[in-house]
């Protein structure tokens, strides 16, 4: 095994920095945690990854390239880095991937989003509603848990019926309507899936919309008076 576990070291190399300080990679796992001395962008990394934990780090940005050649990813996790640019197109070769984690960084727009996830977390970054596309969630027909909390949105992004787990709290979402998790015009309607949604923490007032909740299995968690 020792063999096989120095070429993946050797393949994580970042920069001129020694890879033993840096990077530990197991059985198709990498792990770039809270690394010293600093690192600042994403290891190149051995194309038989599956998974990345690189949190807690300075990685502030994500290019077209960091990703490009490692389309076996699942699973991506970037928490607490400083990460406020994502390159268009970063994301869209990675047809495996199932969770991503950007949550705990300095993000104000999302870039677009791999088709098969099922886990996608931002919480703790800089989001409004103007950097959030219209149909950012809306395809994602795979979608299980949406975290999206401690932001700045105004509004509820669209997110696809196969959602169970909606997390909006401390936001700055000031009304709803009708359409936002129901449909108006269809009192038949029902969203099964949906278990739990937060929205305590914004300014909203939920008790003002008591037609926009008759889908649902149970009330949202927030202000009510």
């Amino acid at each position: 095994m020792a063999p096989n576990l120095q070429t993946c070291v050797v393949l994580c190399c970042v920069a001129d920095l020694p890879t033993c300080l840096l990077c530990v990679c197991l059985t198709g796992s990498v792990y770039c945690e809270e690394v010293s001395p600093d690192m600042t962008a994403v290891p190149t990394l051995p194309k038989e990854t599956a998974y990345l934990y690189a949190r807690y780090n300075k990685i502030n940005k994500i290019t077209a390239k960091d990703f490009a050649d490692i389309v076996t990813l699942r699973r991506i996790d970037l928490t607490g880095n400083v990460i406020s640019e994502i390159e268009d197109g970063a994301f869209s070769k990675l047809t495996l991937l199932e969770e991503l984690s950007l949550a705990e960084n300095r993000l104000v727009k999302l870039p677009m989003l791999p088709a098969k996830l099922t886990t996608f977390n931002a919480n703790y970054n800089l989001l409004r509603t103007k950097g959030v596309k219209a149909t950012a969630f809306k395809k994602l027909t795979k979608l299980v848990n949406l975290f999206l909390a401690n932001n700045q949105l105004e509004a509820v992004p669209q997110f696809p019926e196969s959602v169970r787990i909606v997390h909006l709290q401390n936001n700055n979402i000031t009304e709803i309507s009708a359409d936002t998790f129901c449909k108006g015009n269809d009192t038949y309607y029902l969203r099964p899936n949906l278990s739990e949604v937060r929205m305590d923490g914004n300014p909203v007032l939920l008790s003002k919309y008591p037609n926009s909740f008759t889908c649902l299995k149970s009330l949202p968690i927030g202000r009510y008076n």
